[in-house]
């Protein structure tokens, strides 16, 4: 596996070794050991998720300010613009985001760790994401930030489209306006 840290770094982008021929393929999607040995972490994930969207779909931005989780996301079938945003106070690259194109064919994953806000939008006719977390959802926990906050400004590849978001996240608030992490 492959270990690529983003501008912000401690999120990072993970590209497996996919072993393939005429049949098909095969790569270890996640492996405990390869995952502490290329990253440096050693984590439990206690949940797994997996959620299909159609195009132009919105998701976040997410996170949790109690039992914080990190996420090890990644697109089974499709692709989406996933991204992160750091929302810890202490943090040198507080309020930045980081962004990747995570698809069915580059089968890489985003590594999120907590602290920080998650979303995607969906690119392709339909996506199907998974992701590893590192606690358990605790709805009464539950934040969103607007996924068009201005301070934040992140750059959502929506080519003019409107995104399809749910309820909740149409109520997101502002990072200035928003419970955030120390």
């Amino acid at each position: 596996m492959q270990v690529q840290p983003l501008a912000i770094p401690e999120v990072l982008l993970l590209t497996p070794r996919v072993f393939g021929d005429e049949r098909g393929f095969f790569f270890e999607s996640f492996n405990a050991r390869a995952f502490r040995e290329a990253t440096g972490l050693s984590l439990d994930f206690v949940q797994d998720n997996h959620s299909r969207s159609v195009r132009h779909v919105l998701r976040g931005l997410h996170y949790q300010v109690e039992q914080a989780q990190g996420k090890l996301v990644r697109v089974v079938q499709g692709e989406v613009f996933d991204v992160a945003v750091d929302i810890r106070r202490s943090s040198p690259t507080f309020g930045q985001w980081v962004g990747a194109r995570l698809s069915a064919e580059n089968k890489q994953q985003l590594w999120v760790p907590p602290g920080f806000a998650h979303g995607f939008v969906t690119l392709s006719e339909s996506a199907e994401f998974l992701y590893k977390t590192t606690d358990y959802y605790a709805p009464a926990h539950e934040r969103c930030i607007a996924w068009n906050d201005p301070e934040i400004a992140v750059d959502w590849p929506l080519e003019g489209n409107t995104p399809q978001v749910s309820a909740k996240d149409a109520q997101g608030l502002s990072l200035a306006s928003a419970e955030l992490f120390p």
